[in-house]
């Protein structure tokens, strides 16, 4: 069916054979409307499929064509919306709605709730002409526009909406059964009881029946839905002659009005029971004598008995229940009458004798309000019988043209019953007394339904036809809410109900009908309709909520895929509507509208947390795609505060030939770094063409994934081939992120085993990534001995997170201890800033100074200055420079093929006339930006460098290069080689090598028990001559030392003292 773009080619001419000529007539013939009746089903979708199963078990070897939908406006939408609308409420409350909320507050609450379905019907109809609406009806709108978190919530909440509507529907035909039918089958007889004993009875009578009546429709459900379909069309037959009945009955009292009359004593309605006569005595031939009244009250029948006092004080009177519509009664009922439970039910336009301080006795005989009334209970028992709107959306796959019908099905008969119900709430009023509209039970006319008095011609009409019809509804309900849970067990959005998507073999949803009657009992078991009734119009409520908020974002996000044929729609229309539905819920109950969010909303969290992924092309993925768009927009205008500056880390990592990530644990920091919220991504590098490893770069992408999913790092990730790593890397750094939102520190761990001569490449690359994320002032993060870091599972019971201050880099190495320690790993860590002091520092004041400026901060560390004195340089200071020095020229000279050779005399040399002969360590002075008080001066600085007090300072190596020519390594002969081993220290490489001995010794004197130790980074030297020389000064600084994370600035301040 759909593969082909014109569904119903094939029965056009079966069609045109049925119809008369379209040009004189657009009516279908009589055999055509006989057919369609006959063929009337009021179920949902998927439930015929059901029944063809169950009748076609044995010929399922026997392929048979499907056979395309054929059902039109009238038959697929249209009834069976008339059906689920019209209900028991109508038959049951309407009449005792009208006399408690007046005429003009019951036809505010009508109007308002009428009001709100048809927006509602507005909203759905653009959805449903959005595209075909495939198996689902409801619930797959839904989810489609609004994404499966959205979809399972309101899906969940339309399913127990559906199933609490089963409740009251069987709860309607129990009371229709036991009040009205036959009240002497109680099983709790309610005679001689009063007040909460009687109330308990009935309830217990309605538990045990209701029981009773659930079981025997679950049966029927479940033995096949084709006994429930064959009676369809008799329910719907029910609902539509009590109607007209009722209608008829209007008319009739205008021109004759039926004789119901009720007993008042005083101006107090009587329960009309155990009385024949309204009279206290009657006069007959042997004189005056006493009635069955008169003995209720009195303690004999004699004349001078004692009597109740309210009776001896007031006469009784009987007045016309039905007065009739052109008796002008309906300015009587125009306003509210509200009660406490247990108030006497009173005339208002009559007096009665009273005596204030007399207590109520013989309560029993009079007609009294059974529950506390006031306008929002009204609205919560009302709202049920405006729900029913989504029948023909539900039944979309039946349709011959789901996209016309479902508009003007839905739309004309909520149309049909907005007119019902809003012209029996004036016809109500109009027609009957407002004692005999106040009495809930009808008590008052003999026991009679109250709506069944006014029907014409017999009261009878009503109440058979009602409880059949509350029956089909209730069994409908039976029948659609476990098709739906299918539905959404079979989507697999929420784990935990995937059970509930099997069922028998033909597909029937035993275990979501299971499920289903045992929520229905639930409902039953509360036993009291008017207790239902809210519970229901919460979910219903919810659901046409979000089918307005759907239809509201998609106009306003303008997709390109919003296209739908129904054109009468508009955001404001859906607001609306989604306004009165929220407005609706918190007047129906405030408590039961939370307790609905709280369902909805953990729905809506557990399928985020544990559901499986979807991507439906929704509305939400819509929003979040423009506020994301907006978002960056605004980012771009600048960049961000100090106070809103917070890492966001490109982790670049390594994969080895299987594409596994090589260092799992880089991961794992980042992971304890993100107390900062920053953005995260995670990139690597690949070798060669995208061409040729377009799948290789795909298998790292899910490895990286997947080792992110496991490390539980939220980010992205990004994979970049180039012809070489160094490359590739590069255009990472260049290219991640995406507008304001950039990357602003880089990851990298330390390369491992770098002196070996087949990981010279990978010490090229890590210096040349120094030096790129210098140039574009991005903060660097190298932690060294990254696979002894603890892992997100471990946690340190105690212990200290060291941090050695020798250069202040804009507040780095303060924040991320600080960061560390809000993740649970680090929590029990203390924090300690260490900073030196040189011969000429006063360390007293540098301490006090830092240690105000920690407080303005608001960080909690402990402080320690380190004085470090001059001391002559020890032989094993010159022997470690040598052999440093030594094993560079041989690595130059020996490990380098003669290609290689030439490559790097190209690379490094362009201009032959300079060499560099001697190195050193200089400050580079930053006069912008004054540093704090505990600033330190560097320990690495030679004697020739000046320094100012207020300056600013970084490490960098720096090679000073004289005029002399150049020999380019590799291009020394043998004697060359020899020349090494006799070769004298570089006076610059022996002081630098000295003061990093010096600093390790302390470093590990003061640190070598931490858990971790943070240091600056130095900048990497100009020329490359010195790279070697650099990294061996950066092993010596950390040698001995287990986790080291190295940190240079990105050139800007990152933490403030300010709020």
């Amino acid at each position: 069916k759909e593969s082909s773009p014109f569904i119903n080619s094939s029965d056009a001419a079966a069609e045109k054979s049925q119809q008369y000529d379209r040009k004189n007539m657009d009516f279908p013939m009589v055999s055509s409307l006989l057919s369609s009746l006959a063929n009337y089903s009021n179920l949902p979708q998927g439930s015929k499929e059901h029944e063809e199963g169950e009748n076609n078990e044995a010929e399922s070897s026997r392929k048979k064509p499907v056979k395309a939908p054929q059902l039109g406006t009238l038959m697929g939408v249209y009834l069976p919306c008339i059906q689920n609308i019209f209900g028991v409420i109508l038959f049951l409350r309407m009449t005792w709605l009208v006399g408690i909320g007046g005429v003009v507050g019951t036809f505010v609450i009508v109007f308002m709730c009428c009001t709100t379905t048809m927006l509602t019907a507005i909203s759905m109809s653009a959805i449903a002409t959005n595209g075909v609406v495939p198996a689902g009806g409801s619930y797959y709108m839904i989810s489609r526009s609004l994404g499966p978190e959205f979809g399972g919530a309101v899906g969940i909440c339309f399913y127990l909406g559906t199933t609490f509507a089963g409740a009251m529907y069987i709860l309607g035909a129990i009371e229709l059964l036991l009040i009205y039918i036959v009240p002497k089958a109680a099983i709790f007889p309610l005679e001689g009881l009063e007040g909460a004993e009687q109330e308990a009875a009935l309830l217990n009578n309605m538990r045990v029946y209701g029981t009773i009546l659930l079981t025997s429709m679950a049966t029927v459900v479940f033995v096949g839905v084709k006994y429930v379909n064959k009676l369809a069309l008799v329910f719907l037959a029910c609902v539509i002659l009590s109607i007209l009945a009722v209608y008829a009955g209007v008319i009739k009292t205008g021109v004759d009005a039926p004789d119901f009359p009720v007993c008042l004593l005083g101006n107090r309605t009587l329960v009309w029971k155990s009385f024949d006569v309204c009279a206290k005595t009657i006069e007959t031939t042997n004189g005056t004598v006493t009635t069955q009244l008169w003995r209720m009250f009195c303690d004999s029948s004699l004349l001078n008995a004692t009597c109740d006092k309210f009776f001896s004080m007031n006469n009784v009177t009987q007045i016309q229940g039905i007065p009739g519509v052109t008796s002008g009664i309906l300015t009587e009922n125009l306003f509210p009458f509200y009660y406490e439970k247990g108030d006497l039910i009173a005339r208002e336009n009559m007096q009665s004798v009273e005596d204030p301080d007399d207590p109520l006795t013989n309560a029993n005989r009079y007609v009294l309000a059974d529950i506390t009334s006031f306008f929002t209970l009204l609205v919560g028992i009302y709202f049920p019988s405006v729900t029913g709107i989504m029948a023909g959306s539900n039944r979309s796959g039946d349709l011959r043209d789901a996209q016309k019908s479902i508009p003007i099905g839905t739309i004309a008969a909520i149309t049909t019953t907005s007119f019902v119900y809003m012209s029996s709430v004036i016809l109500f009023g109009a027609c009957i007394d407002g004692v005999v509209l106040r009495d809930k039970f009808g008590e008052g006319v003999h026991g009679n339904l109250v709506i069944g008095t006014l029907a014409w011609p017999s009261p009878w009409v009503i109440v058979i036809g009602s409880f059949f019809s509350t029956c089909g509804a209730g069994l409908q309900s039976l029948t659609g809410a476990p098709r739906l849970m299918q539905a959404i067990a079979k989507d697999g959005i929420v784990p935990a109900l995937r059970i509930f998507g099997h069922g028998k073999a033909n597909g029937e949803p035993t275990w979501s009908l299971l499920l289903t009657a045992c929520i229905c009992e639930s409902g039953i078991l509360i036993a009291s309709l008017d207790a239902v009734a809210p519970i229901l119009s919460m979910f219903f409520l919810m659901c046409y909520m979000f089918v307005n908020l759907a239809c509201a974002l998609q106009t306003l996000l303008r997709t390109p895929n919003w296209r739908p044929r129904f054109k009468f729609y508009h955001w404001a229309l859906s607001f609306l509507g989604m306004s009165l539905c929220l407005t609706l819920m918190f007047l129906c109950s405030w408590y039961y509208a939370i307790v609905a969010m709280v369902i909805a909303g953990s729905i809506y969290k557990y399928i985020e947390f544990a559901g499986a992924e979807k991507e439906w092309g929704d509305g939400i993925r819509g929003l979040s795609l423009s506020a994301a768009r907006y978002a960056l927009m605004r980012l771009e205008e600048g960049p961000p505060h100090t106070k809103n500056w917070r890492p966001q880390l490109l982790v670049l990592v390594s994969t080895d030939g299987e594409q596994n990530v090589e260092q799992p644990r880089l991961l794992s920091l980042t992971n304890q770094l993100k107390a900062g919220k920053g953005l995260t991504i995670v990139g690597t590098a690949l070798e060669g063409t995208f061409l040729k490893n377009f799948e290789q770069s795909q298998r790292a992408e899910q490895a990286l994934r997947k080792l992110m999913e496991t490390e539980k790092v939220k980010g992205f990730c990004q994979v970049t081939v180039s012809s070489n790593l160094r490359d590739a890397t590069s255009h990472l750094l260049q290219a991640s992120g995406l507008g304001g939102l950039k990357h602003n520190a880089v990851l990298v761990s330390w390369p491992r085993n770098w002196k070996q001569g087949d990981e010279h490449l990978k010490l090229r690359n890590f210096i040349e990534l120094v030096r790129e994320t210098t140039a574009a002032d991005l903060a660097l993060l190298v932690p060294k001995n990254i696979a002894a870091f603890p892992s997100n599972g471990e946690r340190f019971t105690e212990g200290h997170i060291d941090v050695w201050w020798i250069v202040h880099d804009g507040g780095m190495l303060m924040l991320l201890p600080f960061l560390l320690r809000q993740h649970k790993v680090w929590r029990k860590c203390k924090m300690r800033i260490f900073t030196v002091a040189q011969m000429d520092d006063n360390s007293i004041q540098m301490k006090k100074d830092l240690t105000t400026f920690l407080y303005h901060l608001r960080i909690d560390a402990m402080v320690e200055v380190v004085e470090m004195h001059d001391s002559d340089i020890s032989a094993y200071t010159y022997e470690k420079t040598l052999v440093m020095e030594q094993r560079s020229q041989m690595l130059k000279q020996i490990n380098l093929t003669k290609t290689e050779r030439e490559r790097e005399v190209r690379r490094f040399y362009p201009c032959p006339t300079s060499k560099c002969t001697r190195s050193s360590v200089q400050l580079i002075h930053d006069n912008t930006t004054p540093t704090s008080p505990a600033t330190p001066a560097t320990l690495l600085t030679p004697p020739e460098a000046a320094q100012s007090p207020g300056e600013q300072v970084q490490m960098t190596w720096t090679e000073k290069c004289d005029g002399e020519p150049a020999k380019p390594p590799g291009a020394a002969t043998q004697e060359g080689i020899k020349d090494i081993f006799s070769m004298k220290p570089n006076q610059s490489n022996v002081r630098r090598m000295h003061t990093a001995l010096r600093l390790n010794e302390v470093i590990i004197k003061k640190s070598s028990e931490a858990k971790l130790v943070l240091l600056n980074m130095p900048g990497p030297p100009k020329n490359r001559t010195g790279d070697e020389n650099y990294m061996e000064f950066l092993e010596v600084l950390t040698e001995g030392l287990n986790r080291v994370l190295l940190v240079r600035g990105g050139g800007r301040e990152v933490i403030t003292i300010y709020s």
